[in-house]
């Protein structure tokens, strides 16, 4: 079949769960022309599907993976191989033996409930009686999610491959991929060992093969493959009599790190409480190696008893009818792991046409496998994945050992309690501003993002908090929370305070055709004179947003813009012209926020030039030098008070600072950190992205059609303007809660009426205010409309506002 745009030619590299689930999906949508590789034999060829227990729990703090798998769940409900169904729904349970693991099971049913997923915490009686074997002394409760279950996922991999045969592709196994062949950057073909195969589109789903195909292709796929034990007990008399292969729930006990499921009359256990085993990609035997060497697959690693003892004890301490019986067989089965947990997928832009869905557990593998096949398809997926973006990672995440230490911590922290703003703990410090040093010394309390190390509040500001009457915080919105932040808050509204700002990504843009290229490419009138500073969007071509940037023109073809991050830069430079440079300056350069209503007698006095603000308005930016140091200053502010943010080179960062602290001394200049920051801007009003907003979202669902101006050309305008901008269907909302006492932190249920209606994106307490402020997707609601949002269990009052929160009439930011 010779190829044409509306059929190109696809090659799949993997015949595991998401090969298959990606064949389906994209004969399903008219790419019929698919050839699908598989180095092992069919149906069941040695990857991690193989030996997948297929254990399917949809509910994760992840809004994109918990619909990954609601998807899932849904189309292999409605498959089935040989008469027998591809999903079985048993239902989920997940067991507390702690007040803390209780306490998250509450806040797992909120996510549930934020994300559309049936499930409830019941008592340890309810336990018992869903899961008759456990002791039920040493439950406190259970999670129990009844649309969770088990996906056969051997035979819904057959499944889906026989519907894509029977539209036309082709699965073909015993071939081993050894080259990919490409031409003027893009891929051209799969060479195997039994020919090659011409392609427009090859797709890497060889799961921990991945980074082995990457690397023939050229193409970074930051992947770390772990064993993990997975075991088979004797046949047991208290599972006697049963012919199904499973009648109990899918079992959870995340005190231990431990899994359970029945294979009719014995239980399946699955531990991540040993030690991580990482495995070399490079060095997993094939199919017929493997076999040789007296494995049952490549991905079945021998079993190692000294690591399994401990895990015993707890399994049978769980279900005392354990005790009386052994382990038969076991496994230490191979899969993928990535620094942040979470899949990797979209097109390299190094080799157009060469596409990632790697990092994939059988739990997301319909839904990631539809959203592959819609950004092929269409362009873009119908949802938000900017989580699991190839290009999500710095460069300094990319490093193996990065992606070795990171990947063995997400093995051991599968099953923690992970608090929305905790670090992962190594390699630490890895990416900090020129100002660490004198963070350090004032006491810096840092967590991470992006690798930076960012300080959240500053102990040196400790005396500060005397007399602040703030509100008493329970231990979860405690953690990694100082009353300092308030304080700072305070010294930022009343003094000034100095913020890093460097781990904002900074982007510049040069060239003759600069101009046009960055007007064509966001929504807003780029068209001004130098020294203009304008936000404004980037959109796709559904009109969803990308990003937020703010774009400062320095000179005739000369722009920094402040991007949020890397798919922006890689969005950008797939779309540059020739004429059009763009390089991303960010660590070579730092950024000092200077806030509050003494700012400008703070800088005033370190520079010739007029910081006045008939002389230097909002929204402008000026080269200059404060005292021995050359800046780029915008007069911009994120924290609804008046300021600039300061740029300058690396090397000059700690000059900038000293310059700036000396010089604040007598108006009693602070440091202050992100916490405080997070607090102010959403008095303020100010979306992030990707917490906000995202592509999901248009800019008049967001809130900000005041970027958007119709009347020019830019990306996603048609797509735009086929929307109704007064009557959507749902608003970013602003909620005060009504108790001064109250704390969300974000991702929690709004109820309105009593019935779900939407989500917290971002929240924090509003020191000025006196409220905490929520943002949530909602319905269009009046102000003044009440809702309830749920925090642990408990129904939090809340009031629909008017916003701008903070100074509405923006005379503390003009002045």
């Amino acid at each position: 079949m010779s190829s044409t745009p509306e059929n190109p030619r696809v090659v799949i590299i993997g015949a595991g769960i998401v090969g298959c689930s990606l064949a389906d999906e994209l004969t399903a949508r008219g790419w019929t022309d698919v050839t699908v590789l598989e180095q092992g034999p069919l149906p069941a060829p040695g990857g991690s599907t193989s030996h997948a227990p297929g254990l399917v729990f949809q509910t994760s703090p992840s809004r994109t993976l918990t619909l990954f798998a609601r998807y899932t769940v849904e189309k292999f409900r409605s498959l089935e191989a040989d008469g027998v169904p591809c999903f079985d729904p048993v239902g989920g349970l997940e067991l507390a033996t702690t007040p803390e693991r209780l306490a998250e099971l509450h806040r797992r049913a909120g996510y549930a409930a934020s994300w559309g997923v049936r499930g409830e915490v019941v008592s340890a009686a309810r336990c018992k009686e869903l899961w008759p074997l456990i002791d039920e002394s040493i439950v406190l409760g259970g999670f129990h999610t009844p649309d969770d279950g088990l996906a056969r996922a051997l035979l819904a991999s057959r499944a889906q491959m026989d519907r894509a045969v029977a539209r036309g592709a082709r699965f073909l196994d015993r071939h081993t991929v050894t080259g990919i062949e490409k031409e003027n950057g893009r891929v051209t073909a799969v060479v195997t060992d039994r020919g090659t195969f011409p392609a427009d589109h090859v797709v890497s789903a060889a799961g921990f093969w991945g980074p082995v195909i990457g690397r023939m292709a050229g193409v970074d796929v930051p992947l770390q493959p772990l064993a993990h034990q997975y075991a088979k007990t004797r046949p047991l008399a208290e599972l006697g009599g049963h012919r199904r292969e499973a009648t109990r729930p899918i079992l959870r006990f995340q005190d231990r790190d431990l899994y359970f499921r029945e294979h009719t009359d014995r239980i399946g256990i699955g531990s991540y409480a040993h030690r991580p085993l990482p495995v070399d990609p490079f060095a997993v035997p094939a199919y017929d190696e493997a076999r040789a060497q007296d494995l049952d697959m490549p991905s079945s690693y021998p079993f190692t008893p000294e690591d399994w003892a401990p895990s015993w004890e707890d399994c049978r301490r769980l279900i005392p009818a354990l005790r009386a019986t052994e382990i038969d067989t076991g496994f230490n089965g191979v899969f993928s792991f990535t620094p942040d947990g979470m899949p990797v997928l979209g097109e390299s832009r190094d080799l157009r046409g060469f596409w990632l869905a790697e990092a994939v557990w059988v739990t997301h593998s319909a839904g990631v496998a539809k959203a592959v096949a819609e950004w092929m398809v269409d362009g873009r997926p119908s949802l938000d994945v900017h989580e699991c973006d190839l290009t999500r990672f710095e460069e300094a995440q990319r490093s193996p050992a990065y992606v070795r230490d990171r990947g063995a911590q997400q093995f051991v922290e599968v099953y923690d309690v992970i608090h929305p703003l905790q670090p992962l703990e190594r390699p630490r410090p890895l990416r900090v501003s020129p100002f660490h040093a004198r963070q350090e010394r004032l006491g810096a309390y840092f967590l991470e993002g992006g690798g930076w190390e960012r300080p959240h509040w500053y102990e040196a500001n400790a005396a500060l908090v005397e007399g602040l009457d703030l509100p008493e915080r329970d231990a979860w919105s405690a953690r990694h929370w100082s009353p300092i932040a308030a304080a700072e808050a305070k010294a930022t509204r009343e003094r000034v305070a100095l913020y890093d700002m460097t781990p904002l990504r900074r982007l510049e843009v040069t060239g003759p055709g600069a101009l046009g290229f960055l007007d064509r490419m966001t929504t807003n009138n780029l068209r001004k004179k130098p020294g203009a500073v304008t936000y404004t969007l980037l959109l796709d071509h559904s009109g969803g947003i990308r990003s937020d940037l703010t774009v400062a023109r320095l000179g005739p073809d000369r722009f920094q813009v402040g991007a949020n991050s890397p798919a922006d830069l890689d969005w950008l430079l797939r779309h540059a012209p020739d004429d059009v440079h763009i390089t991303d300056v960010t660590s070579g350069t730092c950024c000092i926020g200077v806030w509050g209503p003494l700012a400008r007698a703070l800088v005033q006095p370190l520079t010739r030039d007029d910081f006045s603000h008939e002389a230097f308005g909002y929204f402008r930016a000026r080269r200059t030098y404060l005292g021995h140091v050359p800046v780029t200053a915008m007069r911009l502010s994120y924290v609804g008070e008046l300021g600039w943010e300061l740029y300058t080179t690396a090397d000059l960062g700690l000059r900038l600072w000293d310059t700036l602290w000396e010089a604040g001394r007598h108006l009693g200049v602070i440091a202050a950190g992100r916490s405080a920051f997070n607090s102010l801007r959403l008095e303020k009003g100010y979306r992030a992205w990707g917490v906000d907003m995202t592509d999901e979202h248009t800019p008049y669902e967001a809130g900000l059609g005041f970027a958007v101006r119709p009347d020019k050309e830019f990306t996603g305008r048609d797509a735009l303007r086929a929307r109704d901008a007064e009557n959507v269907t749902r608003r970013l909302t602003p909620l005060l809660l009504d108790d001064p006492a109250a704390v969300v932190l974000g991702k929690e249920p709004v109820f309105v009426d009593g019935a779900p209606a939407g989500y917290v994106t971002s929240a924090s307490y509003g020191y000025t205010l006196g409220r905490c402020v929520a943002y949530a997707w909602l319905p269009p609601l009046p102000v003044g409309t009440a809702a309830h949002i749920e925090y642990f269990g408990e129904k939090v009052p809340a009031t629909v506002a008017e916003e701008p929160l903070f100074d509405p009439k923006m005379t503390r930011i003009r002045r």
